[in-house]
């Protein structure tokens, strides 16, 4: 039971830490373009096109990347299963040795260990041996597909606040006012991501409204060059 809750805690991490990655990715890129091309030009629907596109671009990139990086994840975990089950096959009472080592490893005694891997074994022998030999809960493979959504929607929503701010605000505040809102989102996605993954709120958020100045700083000053 302990085993199946760190798994579904590592699932949820993995979609938190797509959908974090996603927005971070989304403002910062969009940002980026938006600063780097209004440094260059003062001509807003230019501004608005380069935006837009690199929005769109980042979140399918961003979800391709995920679903690429999660499937390869899963594939692997399919094929230690399928690992396990040949070796159970072909040589069972090693592997119950090995179920056996596991448990007096733990502090559990050779006679108490070998009654434990030999019941547990009985029940559901490949459950127990991919669980003991490659620490994967049988059947619950991480989501390709949820993790490619999650930075998909997280991307796009996290793009769409500079690319709002650097649209209708006012031409004398586009500049200061994207900034504004940038630290915001930024310093919003440390937020979450540090509550949900029970992190250190304070340092989440500075270290990522940091990142976010930095990052406007860069790409203007590589605007100005033209």
């Amino acid at each position: 039971m302990q085993v199946k809750k760190k798994k579904n805690m590592e699932q949820e991490l993995n979609a938190i830490r797509a959908g974090v990655l996603g927005s971070n990715d989304g403002i910062l890129t969009v940002v980026g373009v938006l600063f780097s091309v209004a440094a260059a030009t003062n001509n807003q629907f230019t501004i608005l096109i380069a935006g837009l596109a690199d929005l769109f671009a980042c979140a399918f990139s961003m979800a391709s990347g995920e679903y690429a990086s999660v499937s390869s994840q899963s594939d692997t975990e399919k094929a230690a299963v399928e690992n396990a089950r040949r070796d159970l096959k072909n040589n069972y009472q090693q592997q119950l040795v090995l179920v056996q080592n596991y448990y007096v490893d733990k502090g559990v005694t050779q006679q108490t260990a070998l009654a434990i891997a030999q019941e547990l074994m009985v029940k559901n022998p490949l459950k127990i041996l991919v669980n003991v030999k490659y620490d994967i809960e049988l059947d619950e493979y991480m989501n390709p597909w949820e993790a490619a959504f999650a930075s998909l929607f997280s991307a796009g929503l996290g793009g769409i606040f500079p690319l709002l701010a650097m649209t209708f605000l006012p031409t004398n505040l586009k500049f200061v006012g994207t900034i504004i809102v940038t630290a915001f989102a930024v310093g919003l996605t440390g937020y979450l991501s540090a509550k949900l993954g029970k992190g250190l709120v304070k340092k989440a958020i500075i270290r990522n409204i940091i990142i976010g100045l930095i990052t406007i700083a860069i790409h203007y000053g590589i605007g100005q060059l033209f």
